[in-house]
């Protein structure tokens, strides 16, 4: 089992990408229902991939299923933007 901090930055990453998914939707102006249709998956998944604790884990296979969806390349659904570590000493 994963270190706490793997546990940590697993889940802000499954965060990231359900807001991208719903962001995207949005400019798509797709209901969760109608992009669950488009990507051929189940409403219930779609709206568990989107719920805002990025609980619910699905495969690489899904997420390009739902970036041909949405029309956008699979990394605008990955996106994350890195912040500078600055060193404290």
């Amino acid at each position: 089992m994963g270190s706490r901090k793997h546990v940590e930055e697993i889940k802000i990453l499954r965060g990231k990408v359900s807001y991208n998914i719903r962001k995207y939707r949005k400019q798509k102006k797709y209901t969760q229902e109608e992009l669950a249709e488009i990507a051929d998956i189940s409403y219930d998944f779609m709206r568990r991939i989107e719920s805002s604790e990025g609980e619910c884990g699905f495969s690489v296979f899904t997420l390009y299923k739902i970036a041909l969806a949405l029309n956008v390349s699979m990394d605008k659904l990955v996106e994350i933007e890195l912040k500078e570590q600055v060193d404290s000493n």
